[in-house]
């Protein structure tokens, strides 16, 4: 029989161990916190995944799944394309809204490295709190980033309620969970000339609560980026 050199025996035995190693799971305990001042986050979708899947992309259309998310709050068919929540995908970690101010926690165990997350924001036509495909480091240690807002592209933003009912592509901001909003707004803007999905301008909003040209109050709902701070603690 001929025997293998030890030498080639130890390497193949670390290649075989640093396999094993890189197919572990880690665990990531994802801390997102609302930082606007009166705008509420719609339940999360928050998901581990490797480097060619994308809930959204800066300067893409928005795909239908993505629009039910950004102008209805409704994360099913996103969640139903991810496969449905596991390990690795958690759905609605905060159990409700996330109001102004306050923080949720995700528990996540994967063997991917790389996490999105999504979520309406409310009172928007289209806005919504996202991260694309971060990437997030194997070693154990804790990580912080700031979110942007983002617009859809896909309604027209003009800060008026309308909650007589949700479908994409009907302008009309479906809720207010403050209930700080106005009525009887003549409307901001009509469709958007950009269509793609792009950092959000913002709301206008003004003081008038009964007419005005926006139904939101421009001393509650405006906001500047970033509007969500997430902290992932990695525990390999």
């Amino acid at each position: 029989m001929k025997l293998r050199p030890l030498k080639s025996v130890f390497a193949a035995s670390l290649l075989f161990s640093a396999g094993i190693m890189s197919a572990q799971a880690a665990s990531w305990e994802v801390d997102i916190t609302n930082l606007t001042h009166g705008i509420h986050f719609t339940p999360l979708l928050v998901t581990a995944h490797d480097s060619s899947a994308h809930l959204f992309q800066s300067g893409m259309a928005a795909s239908t799944d993505l629009k039910a998310m950004a102008e209805c709050g409704d994360t099913s068919a996103l969640l139903t394309t991810l496969g449905g929540a596991d390990d690795d995908t958690i759905d609605n970690p905060a159990a409700g809204l996330l109001a102004p101010g306050t923080s949720t926690m995700a528990t996540i165990t994967t063997t991917n490295n790389y996490l999105s997350l999504v979520a309406m924001m409310l009172p928007t036509n289209d806005g919504f709190v996202g991260m694309d495909a971060m990437m997030i480091p194997s070693d154990a240690g804790t990580y912080t980033f700031y979110l942007n807002s983002y617009d859809a592209g896909s309604e027209a933003n003009d800060e008026l309620m309308d909650t007589s009912g949700c479908a994409p592509g009907m302008a009309g901001i479906p809720g207010a969970p403050g209930s700080d909003v106005g009525t009887g707004g003549s409307g901001v803007a009509s469709a958007d000339s950009n269509t793609m999905i792009h950092i959000h301008r913002g709301v206008f909003g003004d003081s008038n609560p009964a007419g005005g040209s926006s139904d939101l109050d421009n001393t509650i709902h405006r906001w500047q980026n970033p509007v969500a701070k997430v902290v992932v603690t990695v525990t390999p």
